[in-house]
């Protein structure tokens, strides 16, 4: 199967199916007819989604009634259609007859009149139904209706950038082992396999990738001397600052980058623990520490129920990088506008602060704990720890760098696209002594 059909196939499984878009790109790459198409499939699924709001609104425009659900997949690579013909560079009569030509191999050869006839109109008419298609915020920033909401009341001032940025390209950055070599030795290396590299401004071991490259084409990255992590996400080490001969906990760790950093950060810790509920996503987190050749202890169980897992020695150091609605990487994972609901916020803050109340009392008193999230909203966030603050007397907050991100009533907020970042949010929390 072609790329054009596999993708209405892949869109149709987030959209309507509620599958993720990691999962569903992999089954659909298995359905390709040649694996050259696969940088297609990708391109056009993540740009569907990135911007279906729009697609679908300017699809309304065109069409005098709505695709029945029962074809989904045919509204589905419509709306793949108009992305290729409005974002993609490439030539108009090739993106139209080949979307045309997917009907048949979805199995709907009826569809190719309605496809045909629905993006001939939109070429010929574009100019015109533009405007009216982006005449509300819902398609303009292509964002659902509550989570633009949410975003103005969090950050009334910087939410329109925030939405413009949730729709960019994130880049590919890379974090160079500091025990394998450094982050200018590695910079040469990456030049002289052809690939430009600038070092990211506020960790010592990012370098970001003028454009992305399959993983196996960087040097040594069998070896680990590099991973690939967002330059945000590379601060939870920095930041939670560990020290040598320290018993540190990495809670909720899969799939394993933070906790392959805080190894390669500080090697002779006394004892590195890796927490997960998830077997399947313990087993991401074991061959991420064999390939950086880090040690660690891994543990599958429930974070929230230290009593069937824990020894009773408490740690120095826990990091909690929290479950959370992940609307700060939006850039990296569009399917989060389609696949997060308004509902799921309450119940992931919820279970954040179940998380908060189970693992401070194993903190040593003196040492910290780093709250981490790829959340940009205050219930998850500032909200959270205020409230953490509130009812442990014996938790003080403990400032952080101002290299990046915004100071809150607690913590520090990174959006997204700030210095080209991810939107995570940081708080370190010390026991009083």
């Amino acid at each position: 199967m072609h790329a054009r059909a596999v993708a209405a196939k892949v869109l149709v499984d987030v959209v309507v199916g509620g599958c993720s878009l990691d999962d569903a790109f992999d089954d659909g790459i298995q359905q390709l007819q040649s694996p050259r198409e696969a940088p297609l499939l990708k391109e056009l699924c993540y740009g569907t989604l990135r911007w279906r709001w729009r697609l679908a609104a300017l699809l309304r425009v065109l069409m005098d009634r709505p695709v029945r659900p029962a074809d989904a997949d045919i509204e589905q690579l419509l709306l793949a259609g108009l992305y290729q013909v409005l974002y993609m560079d490439v030539p108009a009569p090739l993106a139209v007859d080949s979307t045309v030509a997917a009907t048949a191999e979805l199995g709907k050869p009826w569809a190719r009149g309605l496809v045909n006839a629905v993006l001939r109109r939109f070429l010929r008419e574009q100019e015109d139904l533009l405007p009216h298609a982006d005449a509300t915020e819902v398609a303009s920033f292509s964002h659902p209706t509550w989570l633009i909401e949410e975003i103005r009341r969090d950050w009334p001032d910087q939410a329109d950038a925030i939405l413009r940025a949730n729709n960019t390209r994130a880049p590919m950055t890379l974090r160079v082992n500091r025990n394998k070599t450094t982050r200018e030795a590695y910079q040469v290396l990456l030049a002289q396999a052809g690939h430009h590299a600038t070092p990211g401004r506020v960790s010592p071991d990012a370098l970001v990738l003028a454009s992305p490259v399959a993983v196996d084409a960087l040097p040594e990255f069998s070896a680990g001397w590099v991973s690939v992590q967002d330059e945000a996400a590379q601060l939870a080490a920095v930041w939670l600052d560990a020290k040598s001969g320290m018993r540190v906990l990495d809670a909720c760790a899969a799939p394993g980058g933070k906790l392959g950093h805080i190894a390669e950060c500080c090697p002779d810790l006394a004892e590195l623990v890796a927490l997960d509920v998830s077997t399947h996503r313990l087993d991401l987190v074991e061959s991420t520490i064999a390939r950086l050749n880090v040690r660690a202890r891994l543990i599958c169980h429930n974070a929230t129920q230290p009593e069937v897992w824990w020894d009773g020695t408490p740690f120095d150091r826990i990091l909690l990088d929290a479950p959370c609605s992940g609307v700060g990487v939006i850039r990296r994972h569009p399917d989060i506008k389609s696949l997060r609901r308004d509902t799921d916020i309450p119940a992931l803050a919820a279970r954040q602060h179940a998380l908060l109340a189970a693992l401070w009392p194993l903190l040593q008193p003196g040492g910290m704990l780093l709250y981490v999230t790829c959340s940009i909203l205050d219930i998850e966030n500032a909200g959270q720890m205020a409230a953490f603050l509130r009812i442990h007397p014996d938790a003080l907050e403990q400032p952080l760098p101002a290299t990046c991100g915004h100071a809150l009533a607690v913590g520090r907020q990174i959006l997204p696209g700030d210095d080209n970042m991810d939107g995570f949010y940081y708080a370190a929390i010390s026991k009083r002594t």
